[in-house]
């Protein structure tokens, strides 16, 4: 999923309020398509709409629309608000993800899975560290993602990577480099958003293939600002330091509050379809970090 981004600077990060105690909020995203990404692809497959306020992603059996950040960023809130293919979207496969890029990359991943009209969305997250991932999990969404825009994040620290599906959090990834787990901390990262057609595996493991006649398929995003550590020239020093004036370090932000370990559980419970962590075909053996990450 590699993509071309523009010179980078270096941007200070300074305190934020209590609004994003918790999670990145809406208010968060505030800022232009233009003053933080890229386009991959032309006018007709990436639609900027509304001053930049509005991007429009246009799959078709000519193009995969994508589109990238001009920044890298080593830990952060980062998100975006997303609304997805509506209606018969079996195949396609819109995502929202951090990568490093490279042999060894490091990558953050949300792909929404399509689905045959009336069937809920899957959303799939994986994580890979270090160049290694298949550490993939699946939730079927609570909500029809296609109606309105929800909002998808990661709060991402030198201990602890939270996925979120607005205020929920839906997966954890712990720092857990003493039990010989590679963990993301040393690689910046480009944000990147791309809808593309997934037939062969998305959609029930491929059983149902995009239906071109459908098309075109659009998924929509909003909310283009970044709360994150850029970093400028391969000077990471600063960022992976962890700067005293970026909120996330501090240290109720290294873990989930009772009332998200409850929310987490629930997920677990009621939502979750596939885990990487019981699947014994795969990895006979639980992976170590397993048990630290789902708070029993």
């Amino acid at each position: 999923m590699g993509f071309s981004t523009g010179i980078r600077t270096l941007v200070l990060l300074t305190c934020v309020g209590a609004a994003f105690l918790a999670v990145v909020t809406h208010a968060a995203y505030a800022a232009t398509f233009n003053e933080n990404y890229v386009t991959g692809a032309d006018a007709k497959h990436t639609q900027v709409l509304d001053g930049g306020n509005v991007v429009n992603l246009v799959l078709d059996q000519f193009l995969a629309p994508e589109f990238g950040s001009k920044g890298l960023y080593l830990f952060g809130a980062i998100g975006m608000n997303i609304k997805l293919v509506p209606g018969d979207s079996a195949g396609t496969v819109t995502a929202y993800y951090l990568s490093s890029g490279g042999t060894h990359h490091d990558e953050l991943d949300f792909e929404f899975l399509g689905n045959v009209s009336g069937q809920p969305y899957t959303l799939q997250t994986n994580v890979f560290a270090h160049g290694v991932g298949g550490r993939e999990q699946r939730v079927n969404l609570w909500f029809d993602p296609t109606e309105n825009y929800h909002s998808y994040s990661v709060r991402w620290t030198r201990e602890i990577i939270i996925f979120f599906v607005d205020d929920t959090p839906i997966r954890v990834f712990r720092n857990n480099e003493n039990l010989g787990v590679p963990f993301l901390n040393a690689q910046p990262v480009g944000i990147y958003a791309s809808l593309w057609d997934g037939s062969a595996w998305a959609t029930q493991g491929g059983r149902y293939p995009i239906n071109w006649a459908a098309g075109p398929f659009v998924a929509s995003f909003q909310g283009f600002g970044v709360d994150g550590c850029e970093v400028a020239g391969g000077n990471i020093a600063y960022c992976a330091a962890g700067p005293a004036n970026a909120w996330w370090n501090a240290g109720q932000y290294q873990y989930l509050t009772q009332q998200q370990i409850a929310a987490l559980k629930n997920v677990q419970s009621n939502y979750l379809v596939y885990d990487y962590c019981t699947d014994r075909v795969r990895y006979p053996n639980e992976p170590a970090e397993c048990f630290k990450n789902w708070y029993g």
